[in-house]
């Protein structure tokens, strides 16, 4: 078993805070992650609120391609300006922020 500090040092991760920093780390990597599309955490938490005992194919086939296609066919991913529609053209999205 390896700690977080050779889990680093391997390349298997790519953060490890310590005690320290722990909670900042958190908060800035979710906020990044809500800022990209606040879709991201909506889905996210429906996604883990009905977890089970699972295998590796439950998770790649059941959890993740309904998360991915939940997240993908959302308004702030295809609407007008959504994430998907600017993509590589130097514009910003815009978000509706209102979670659902």
């Amino acid at each position: 078993m390896l700690d977080a500090g050779q889990a680093l040092a391997l390349g298997l991760v790519t953060a490890a805070p310590d005690d320290i920093d722990w909670a900042d780390e958190i908060r800035i990597a979710i906020e990044e992650r809500a800022a990209m599309s606040p879709d991201s955490l909506t889905g996210l938490e429906a996604n883990l609120r009905f977890c089970q005992k699972e295998s590796m194919e439950t998770r790649i086939f059941g959890r993740l391609s309904a998360w991915q296609n939940w997240i993908f066919n959302r308004p702030n991913a295809v609407g007008e300006k959504g994430a998907l529609k600017v993509y590589g053209k130097g514009e910003k999205a815009a978000f509706d922020l209102n979670r659902v």
